[in-house]
């Protein structure tokens, strides 16, 4: 006779995570960058793929804070530079722009 559970419920084995456990941010060190993944999820209708460079930003600061093992980033999935087109573009046109104004300013009337 069972008691709590259904008949032919058999009781699994409980596994720990692959990369072991790490302490939660109580402090808040990565919660800007977290809002942004978050908020980036949210205008992609939860598309990953178009805020994976924000996820590799939320790595890189738990690993620099201390808040987890320091590990090579294409151990943690992310193969290369992840910035979408999109930040690539703005980043670029602000060099751009910096680059611009900064050669105009050096010359002489």
């Amino acid at each position: 006779m069972s008691f709590g559970r259904p008949p032919g419920f058999s009781m699994s084995t409980v596994l720990p995570p692959d990369r072991g456990s790490f302490p939660l941010d109580h402090e808040g060190e990565c919660k800007q960058v977290m809002t942004e993944y978050m908020r980036c999820m949210k205008e992609n209708r939860q598309d990953n793929g178009k805020c994976r460079h924000l996820s590799r930003r939320y790595l890189e600061c738990r690993m620099e804070k201390g808040l987890m093992e320091k590990d090579e980033m294409k151990n943690l999935g992310f193969q290369g530079n992840e910035e979408p087109a999109s930040v690539k573009a703005a980043q670029a046109a602000a060099q751009a722009s910096a680059a611009s104004s900064g050669s105009y300013s050096s010359q002489t009337p």
